[in-house]
């Protein structure tokens, strides 16, 4: 028992056959299209139908891991980046508290050279007022 197609799906049927004959006709027209047809490749390719078959599967098949990887190495290559910045952040920090330290400990060392010298010039100056003043 075949079951007869009603006349709305005929019609749609119709309408999509007409649709995709448009879309068909455009890519046909296209500018793009049309240049590669009549380069030597596409010329090769339209005399080879399973060959352009072959690439046409292959260049579909193969988008979804070639993008995989690609997305892999952006990703490898952020997180570098990321590890870049804050191994050298780390390495600048550390590099600020030890030259703060250093600078710190000479100004340590800065103000007891100065007390010192200070000192030994305010008695070495007494002294020798005292010695050679006179009486």
């Amino acid at each position: 028992m075949a079951k007869e197609e009603s006349p709305s799906t005929l019609k749609d049927l119709q309408e999509l056959q007409r649709k995709l004959s448009l879309l068909l006709e455009s890519f046909q027209n296209n500018s793009k299209v049309v240049a590669f047809t009549k380069s030597p490749v596409g010329q090769y390719l339209d005399r080879h139908p399973f060959l352009a078959l072959t690439v046409l599967v292959f260049i579909a098949v193969s988008a979804v891991p070639v993008g995989i990887f690609l997305l892999l190495v952006v990703f490898t290559s952020l997180a570098a980046l990321v590890g870049v910045i804050l191994l050298e952040g780390l390495v600048i920090s550390v590099g600020g508290l030890s030259l703060l330290c250093v600078l710190c400990g000479l100004g340590f060392v800065s103000v007891a050279m100065s007390a010192t010298i200070m000192a030994s010039y305010m008695v070495i100056s007494s002294l020798i007022s005292f010695w050679f003043s006179p009486r």
